[in-house]
Order: structure tokens, then sequence, then C-alpha cells
């Protein structure tokens, strides 16, 4: 059977659905990318806010609409959206086949093996991903599932579950297999990254975590997404001080600044210690890049909370900031308050704090002017432009580009110099040279081995 997979919402739901792509291939399922080709088509939803549950909705409606238009015989829902709402979807979407909760997406193949939808199972390795996309050289990799911190605002723990890590073993074999198909930058993502560990065991925590992965593969970019303030130790700050394959990069999520307005949203952190790790990191990490989130509207917030956080921003000058406007979530603790900040003034605060950090990343961008720094090729030419790709401080999909003077093939790394930022967010860079190995061209799709994948060294561009 052709089948397709739909993925919506964060990165760790790209992570799932490679797995149901090798798990439906193991199974003699044909991966197509065009959804008019698939007879499958499975829908990976997202739950988190109002708007991404409209997104996987009308992901599924198209689905089911090609039932009757197109080769599709088949659409199945997954993920944590229906983890949700499964009973009100299976009521307002009879045409859909199946819905699986996040909690219940191992039973997948299962349950279309049972239909005669896919064939027996072959032998297939724990842990294995398969890339349909046309970047196999930047991947996601979990460290850990579900969250435990109880954010008063976040529905996650009613979606994903408690906090679970997964063994160090598998994390590294995973992150090998990824390297083995092409992967130049791993992407480590979890709720919270400095959690790994504290459910475990054997003492091993996110520090011992990166010196495997530095020691085991020889992936050129390991960068950590999604940590709390609260887990930058003098252990972690070594780690990412002394390894020059971790990207001096940090998403760190505040969400607020004022310290009313994180004790209602349940936030383990206040804004004295957010500002003693932000220093303490930048101190231990020249060069870092921080990035963080931030909400506004939350209930409760006054105006003095509100420029309480416009001044944190300017004093703390992150190099991004992510602003999202409150909507209440079903199920939170948050859900509760009276959402009593008004949809206008919500949408003025958010706009506000949108011009504020754009004029502070400008002035941070101006200041990487002249620097040189690995860049890793992304984009090939087009409309108008040579090559682009993304410097260490620019994390994929949400930091911007650079785009250089000389045409490069993507998934090479090249030495560039910084001359001039461009559109607010992007950079123009010189050429100095590529002399890394390039990624794979073919893609390993097959889950049946594991074959090492060649390369090769060039100095193109010199």
């Amino acid at each position: 059977m052709k089948f397709a997979v739909v993925t919506l919402g964060c990165d760790k739901n790209t992570v799932d659905s490679e797995r149901y792509v090798a798990e439906l291939r193991a199974h003699g399922g044909e991966p197509v990318e065009a959804l008019v080709e698939a007879e499958l088509i499975v829908v990976n939803t997202c739950g988190f806010i109002d708007a991404a549950k409209k997104e996987s909705l009308d992901a599924i409606i198209e689905a089911a609409q090609r039932k009757g238009d197109g080769a599709c015989q088949t659409v199945v829902a997954v993920g944590c959206m229906v983890e949700r709402h499964k009973a009100e979807m299976q009521a307002a979407l009879p045409e859909v086949d199946l819905f699986l909760g996040a909690s219940e997406t191992d039973r997948l193949a299962v349950e279309l093996h049972a239909r005669g939808l896919i064939g027996d199972p072959e032998t297939l390795h724990p842990g294995v991903r398969l890339y349909t996309g046309d970047t196999p050289w930047v991947r996601y990799l979990k460290l850990s599932e579900g969250c435990d911190h109880g954010c008063a605002f976040c529905a996650i723990p009613l979606m994903r579950g408690r906090h679970r890590s997964f063994a160090l073993d598998d994390i590294v074999r995973e992150a090998q297999l990824l390297e083995m198909q092409g992967a130049r930058e791993v992407n480590l993502v979890a709720q919270d990254l400095a959690h790994y560990g504290r459910d475990r065991r054997d003492g091993v925590r996110l520090p011992e975590v990166l010196r495997a992965l530095v020691r085991e593969t020889s992936i050129p970019w390991i960068r950590n997404m999604y940590l709390y303030s609260a887990g930058i130790t003098p252990q972690l700050l070594e780690v990412i001080a002394n390894e020059p394959r971790i990207v001096r990069y940090l998403d760190m999520p505040i969400q607020h600044a004022s310290d009313a307005v994180l004790e209602r949203m349940r936030r383990p952190e206040r804004q004295k210690s957010i500002r003693e790790r932000v220093a303490r990191f930048r101190d231990a990490v020249p060069g870092v890049a921080i990035r963080t989130t931030c909400i506004v509207g939350f209930p409760g917030e006054t105006d003095a909370d509100f420029v309480q956080l416009l001044d944190f921003l300017t004093e703390l000058e992150f190099e991004r900031v992510g602003i999202f406007s409150y909507s209440p979530q079903e199920g939170t603790r948050a859900a509760q308050m009276a959402d009593d900040v008004p949809d206008g003034v919500k949408r003025e605060r958010m706009e506000r704090v949108q011009e504020l950090q754009r004029h502070i990343t400008a002035g941070r961008y101006e200041s990487r002017i002249g620097a040189r720094a690995p860049l890793l090729v992304t984009h090939a030419p087009a409309e108008g432009r040579l090559s682009g790709g993304r410097l260490p401080w620019q994390a994929d999909d949400i930091d911007g580009l650079t785009w250089l003077n000389r045409e490069v093939p993507t998934g090479f790394m090249t030495e560039v110099e910084v001359v001039e930022v461009v559109d607010d967010y992007d950079f123009r860079a010189n050429l100095l040279g590529v002399t890394s190995k390039c990624a794979p061209r073919e893609v390993y799709r097959d889950g049946r081995a594991l074959p090492v994948m060649p390369s090769s060294v060039g100095s193109y561009g010199r």
C-alpha cells in the first residue's frame, strides 16, 4: 500500500512521524509524498493551541475528502489532538477509519495489519526512523517524552503524559542512525532537556548525554533546544564551552518576566534567577545565541506586568523572541481563571513585543558582521538568490537564513565571513571555502538494514 504521513505541530511530532514511516515501510508499505497518490493517509495531529487544532482538523478533512476523489482508501488520525479529543472527533468525523492518541501510536501497525491494509512485519530495529523530505542533513532527536512541570497554561502533560527519559544507549544508537542517513545537524528536543535523567537511577543527565553523542558520533552540529533556565548547571556549561561540536545556542523559554505572572503561570523560575543564569551562560560560553519565548495576555497580566516584560527583554537582549498571545486550553489550571485581558489588548501587546525585539535582534545581528563562522548549506539557488544556509546562531526554521555569494551544494558545511544583515533576520556572507564531507545524496529509506552511507570530501568553491 502506498502511504503518506502528514505531520503537524512540533519537532517531537516530526520524530514520531519518521518512526511511523519506518514501521509502515517494514510492513511492506511504500511512502509517497503526494497525497493524491496515497492509498493510506496518516495525519499526525497537534493539540497545543486552538490554531493548531484547527490546522489538524483541516488536514484530516482534506485527507478524508480524498477517499472519494483519489486513490485514498483509509484515513488515520493520530497524535496529541486525538489523545485529548478522541470521542468528539470520532463522533464528528465518521469518515476517518482509525483514531489513535499519542499514548496509543505503538498500535498503528498492529491495527492496520489487523484490517489487512499492510503486510506481515519484517524485522525492524528499535528507534529506526526514515526521512521522506529533501533535507536529510537536519534532523531531530528526542531525549525524553512528556513533562512534569505542570505550567498552568500548558496542556502537554494531558497529551504526552508524565516525563520519561529514554535510555542513553538508545539515544546514541538513534543518533548514529541519523548520521548514517546523512545528518549534519542533530537538534536535541524534549519539553525540557535539562529534566533528562531525573526519573532514571543510572545517574545519567544531559551533560553525559552530550559527551556520549560527541564521543560516539561524528555529527558536526549538536544543538540544544527547549531547556529551562533552572537546568543551566556548571556541568552543562563546561560541556558546551569545551565541545566545539555542540552548537553555542540555547532555546530557553522564559514565558514572562513579571514574578507575579510567573507565579500564576506556575513557572519554576523568577526574574532574578533567569537574569543570573543568562549571565552565567554568556560568561561561560562566549558568543552564545539565546532564543526565548514569551506569552502576553495571561490572566491577570496588568499594564505594569507587561512593562516589566518589555524592560526585561530590553535588558537581556535575547537574539530572538517568539511571542504568543494567551488562549485558554481546556483541562489546564489557567482555563479555570478568568480570561480577563481583552483580545485587542493581547494583540497590541504582542505587536509591541515584536517591534521591540525587531530592534534588539537588529543590534545583536549587527554585532555579528565581520564574524567568521561555519555554515550548513540547506537551500539551493532560487528566486534570484544564490545558495543559502544557516550559521550556528540560526536554528532550523525559526531564526532566518544566511545567503552566500557563491553556489554550493546543499548538505555541505563551509566557512564564511558575515558581511551584512538583510531583511531584518537574514545575513549575507562571503564563502571562504568548503572542506567538510558532503551529506549522502540518496536518503536511506529501508528499515530492514543499516548500511553505512558513502560520503565524499571536497574543496568546492575555494
